[in-house]
């Protein structure tokens, strides 16, 4: 299956407005009016009076630390730049803390920032580096064995945009590892200075070619975790991995390749599953593309091959980008969000997370609450 991805020009506006990546050719011209129109309205002056944005906090009763790594897959050639003879990735961990230590890590460099925001000229380049985060640097890892939960990020969207998501996860006592997906994120900063771009954002991209090159990150990346210090610190009984966008389509291709992986999540992506997965799987999204009768017909097409416990659950009132970061980020900033409030959407999504793998790798029933937005298509799409 083909897809057509956003060019690497409109990328960094397709993923803050919540755009799907079907409509990413309709949301340049009227992007582009709206950025103007701010601009004119003078727009840029009161960014600059606005308070530093910030993530919700974290809602468990562990402190949160992190840390970044930087890998290199000597084995294979960088799929995207043809000069690269190895796969370098970057990767975020979030885990809980012995005691809460270090100061609070920063959100994106500037380089990273600076792309995200480019097709923003109301909104400072370097605004996304100041979203306060919760999760400080180089706190002592808490002892014992972890549940590992590996992320991958929405295709364009820098593994950032999860930090809410793992920081929450974490304090609950999972270890969680974001994966930077290199040259398929609008800006990747290494530690040397380098700032790499999104090669993969062309015309005409096959969504399944980026698919298979995750499985290939994701796979690499466990095998790193699973030895050495964080070999110590994971559970490899209790591993799962969620997905946002195109990382969810890469979740249930990772969990086909990997027995590893035990339970997977799809946010929001449109996602092509032609074998049975037997693991439990979540599908969780907007109700625009996804409800059984929604625009995405992936989603309906691939439930009959979902062959384990499995839920698919939509949030009234959200967009493609409502369950990852950009819910709060882009109201702060003055850009166009999700009709429901982004504190309440990522409340939502937390909370269905944790019951999720709380369940399914911990063996604990963890209660979601109420949520009138929610509504579970399961039984319907069975029907």
């Amino acid at each position: 299956m083909r897809r057509t991805l956003a060019m690497a020009s409109l990328i960094a506006l397709t993923a803050l407005t919540g755009t799907t990546q079907a409509q990413a050719h309709t949301a340049a011209s009227t992007g582009a009016t709206q950025a103007r129109t701010a601009a004119d309205t003078g727009a840029t002056q009161a960014q600059a009076q606005a308070p530093a944005p910030a993530l919700p906090k974290p809602t468990g009763s562990a402190p949160v630390g992190t840390t970044r790594l930087h890998l290199v897959d000597a084995s294979r050639p960088d799929p995207w730049n043809p000069e690269a003879t190895e796969r370098e990735l970057m990767v975020s961990l979030w885990y809980p803390a012995k005691r809460p230590t270090g100061r609070p890590a920063p959100y994106m460099t500037p380089q990273e920032s600076a792309a995200v925001l480019k097709n923003f000229p109301d909104v400072a380049p370097d605004a996304a580096t100041k979203v306060r985060t919760y999760a400080g640097l180089g706190a002592p890892v808490k002892a014992g064995r972890l549940p590992l939960v590996i992320m991958s990020p929405g295709f364009s969207f820098p593994r950032a945009t999860v930090t809410s998501l793992a920081e929450d996860l974490a304090s609950r006592g999972y270890l969680v590892a974001g994966v930077e997906h290199t040259y398929e994120s609008v800006a990747t900063t290494f530690p040397d200075g380098r700032t790499t771009s999104c090669l993969a954002c062309v015309k005409g991209q096959d969504g399944a070619k980026v698919a298979a090159s995750r499985v290939k990150d994701v796979r690499f990346v466990l095998g790193e975790l699973t030895k050495g210090r964080w070999g110590r610190a994971i559970d490899r009984s209790k591993i799962a991995m969620v997905g946002h966008s195109m990382g969810g389509y890469a979740t249930a291709q990772t969990m086909l390749a990997d027995p590893r992986i035990r339970a997977g999540v799809n946010l929001d992506g449109t996602f092509k599953l032609e074998q049975p997965l037997d693991r439990p799987f979540m599908l969780f999204g907007a109700p625009a593309s996804h409800t059984p009768d929604g625009t995405d017909r992936s989603w309906r097409t691939a439930w009959p091959n979902l062959t384990g416990w499995k839920r698919w659950v939509t949030v009234a009132g959200t967009d493609h980008s409502a369950f990852v970061d950009y819910a709060v980020v882009r109201p702060q900033l003055g850009i166009p969000a999700q009709e429901l409030d982004g504190e309440r959407a990522l409340r939502i999504t937390r909370a269905y997370l944790a019951a999720f793998l709380d369940r399914h790798l911990l063996g604990k029933r963890t209660p979601v609450g109420t949520y009138p937005e929610v509504t579970d298509h399961s039984r319907e799409v069975a029907s």
